[in-house]
């Protein structure tokens, strides 16, 4: 990579925080009814929820990250250094350890990128009274540029509850789309294909098949200049909302490919993300890449 991207502010929301609708929502101490309820048990997967509650906590979402697009904020503009590590032996591009705002994961610099895959199992978060979100995804842009081409789930924290969707997003032709409700402890992969100026963008749920869409878009001016697997801290009415603790992130089956070539993370110049806040606290760690370079985890460290 040829230098470090500029600091790319994030876009604040608009509306009423999710926090505030789905307490509105939460039945009244004492008039609870068990198709209600919002929460049974220890397992907190959305069989948990009634139709109502996640159709709201849906609506309440979608209207937080209207604006939010995934590009990267950073924190090297502000003295956090990035560090060139060694470069590996048979042919394996150089690394470059960066430090981000709301990113952990990893990134590919270049030129053409035209397809990024990954798999993972939903993590479960453990939440607590404070609004805090979760996204992970795979991607095409936002790294060095002012264009995203992504998708994956997102965990949201409010009032102590989880709930977990999948959505997309094509910035600038379109906002965040939250699509399907899935579950923690499935098994999800997330692809972006580009064609030309033709996107395909999908994510899969393999255990709750109804967590699954495909939708197919254009943008004539997007970037295909990096390409990402990422943990993320979206940004809400306020900026870049607290972390939800969603324990480790392990992605695996990464793959990445230009107009040119085709390979895992380590097949490209790669940057490694470590999420620090702006005291320089780590929020989210990734591992070094596997051997073949395409598996990793984000360890969640903290909320902010």
């Amino acid at each position: 990579m040829q230098g470090l991207p500029k600091a790319l502010g994030r876009c604040a929301a608009v509306g009423v925080p999710v926090l505030g609708l789905l307490m509105a929502l939460s039945p009244a101490a004492g008039a609870s009814t068990a198709s209600d309820t919002a929460w049974h048990g220890h397992h907190p997967s959305h069989g948990h929820y009634s139709a109502r509650v996640l159709a709201s906590a849906k609506s309440g979402l979608q209207r937080m990250l209207a604006t939010w697009h995934g590009m990267d904020q950073w924190k090297n503009d502000q003295g956090l250094a990035a560090s060139k590590a060694s470069s590996n032996a048979n042919g394996i591009e150089a690394l470059t350890k960066v430090q981000s705002g709301n990113w952990s994961g990893y990134a590919d610099t270049g030129t053409g990128f035209s397809k990024v895959t990954a798999k993972w199992t939903e993590p479960t978060a453990k939440c607590t009274s404070t609004t805090s979100l979760a996204a992970f995804w795979v991607g095409i842009d936002g790294f060095a540029s002012n264009s995203v081409e992504q998708d994956g789930t997102i965990i949201e924290c409010s009032g102590g509850q989880a709930f977990y969707f999948d959505w997309w997003e094509l910035f600038p032709t379109n906002a965040v789309q939250v699509v399907n409700t899935v579950n923690p402890g499935d098994a999800i992969s997330a692809s972006v294909v580009r064609s030309g100026t033709s996107y395909k963008l999908s994510v899969t749920d393999s255990t709750t098949t109804s967590g699954s869409f495909s939708t197919t878009q254009a943008c004539s001016s997007c970037a295909n200049s990096s390409a990402e697997w990422i943990a993320e801290a979206p940004s809400g009415a306020s900026g870049v909302e607290p972390l939800s603790n969603f324990g480790v992130f392990k992605l695996h089956n990464a793959t990445v490919g230009t107009t040119s070539k085709s390979g895992d993370i380590i097949s490209f110049t790669d940057d490694e993300i470590t999420m620090v806040d702006s005291a320089g606290t780590v929020e989210a760690q990734p591992t070094s890449l596997a051997p073949l370079g395409g598996r990793f985890n984000v360890t969640w460290k903290s909320s902010t």
